[in-house]
């Protein structure tokens, strides 16, 4: 049997963590023959330390095969330590009346101590990926404090987005899910994201073919995919939390699978007109377990030129909100 890989999470004992913690047990995130040791991060309050000794307990009684120890603590440098995978899901939510600006700068600050304790005690082979919201900006500033672990080893997530999308374009062309390919996310994880419709294919012919409805594609859909986390907080009351688990689940197995073709929001470096220093959502191919490199070439007609243009602004924005956390 392999190793145990060390996986990292913070927040654990949250939503998010709550569907994600069972689903890396079983296998599913790192496939059915890599056992791994949970290394479980929670914040240094009572109640959170409790609900996760609760979790533990029920990761025991689940039996996994593959779970070979779980480690729980309120220690940043304990949860991280010889982590090979650091999973930042832990972030504060936005409450009533807080500026955006606000936000960013209280989430980076946990970000800030984070992407410093993940440089320094992680494995060599380190990689992160950053779900806590702002979640692309997040995964800047925790970046910027390392010095040992290159940019290219954080990673953001836009893999809900993603899934949202594929999953609009199947129902809208009344199609299996499986037939929709290629609909990548560029940009922000937010409501200025753009599913890129254009370059998707239903059934191995353009989307845009089998949908011949411009009209719907660039407004009703984009509208929906963007504002889809909106939606769903105004029907349950909660926000996104099964889906976004499982959103994370299959960005970091389709980045240990060579060859997988996805979204991921990573170190622009100016591709596709986003300013180099913003980490933005854009298609990747996964070459090693692991790595990836960003796939060129996919043209832009005008009104995706003017999405790509209005993310990028935003997430500039954002940058020059925090760029004095900036390492």
């Amino acid at each position: 049997m392999k190793a145990p890989l060390r996986v990292a999470v913070t927040g654990a004992a949250g939503q998010i963590g709550y569907s994600l913690l069972f689903r890396i047990a079983s296998g599913a995130m790192f496939g059915p023959e890599q056992p791994v040791i949970l290394q479980l991060i929670e914040a240094p309050i009572e109640n959170a330390m409790k609900a996760l000794e609760g979790v533990a307990m029920e990761l025991d009684d689940c039996a996994f095969p593959l779970l070979k120890g779980i480690i729980m603590t309120d220690d940043a440098k304990v949860g991280f330590n010889n982590a090979n995978w650091s999973l930042l899901v832990g972030a504060k939510p936005r409450g009533p009346g807080m500026e955006r600006a606000d936000l960013l700068k209280d989430n980076g600050k946990i970000f800030i101590a984070q992407g410093r304790i993940i440089d320094e005690v992680a494995a060599a082979d380190a990689r992160v990926a950053v779900v806590g919201n702002p979640a692309n900006t997040n995964c800047m500033i925790a970046a910027s404090q390392a010095r040992r672990l290159t940019a290219d080893r954080f990673t953001a997530m836009v893999r809900l987005d993603q899934n949202r999308a594929q999953t609009q374009l199947a129902k809208k062309a009344g199609v299996d899910l499986t037939s929709v390919r290629d609909i990548f996310i560029y940009g922000n994880h937010s409501p200025t994201m753009f599913p890129a419709f254009a370059h998707a294919t239903i059934n191995g012919k353009p989307a845009t073919s089998v949908i011949n409805d411009s009209a719907w594609l660039q407004g009703p859909f984009c509208e929906t995919v963007g504002k889809r986390g909106a939606a769903i907080i105004a029907a349950r009351g909660a926000s996104s939390a099964a889906s976004a688990a499982n959103a994370l689940v299959d960005h970091v197995r389709s980045l240990v699978t060579p060859g997988a073709i996805h979204s991921v929001a990573v170190k622009s470096n100016g591709a596709y007109g986003f300013d180099p220093n913003v980490w933005a959502g854009m298609p990747v191919r996964t070459t090693t377990p692991g790595s990836y490199e960003v796939i060129p070439g996919y043209s832009m007609d005008d009104f995706a030129k003017s999405k790509i243009a209005a993310t990028n602004k935003e997430l500039m924005d954002e940058r020059a909100m925090v760029v004095d956390m900036l390492g």
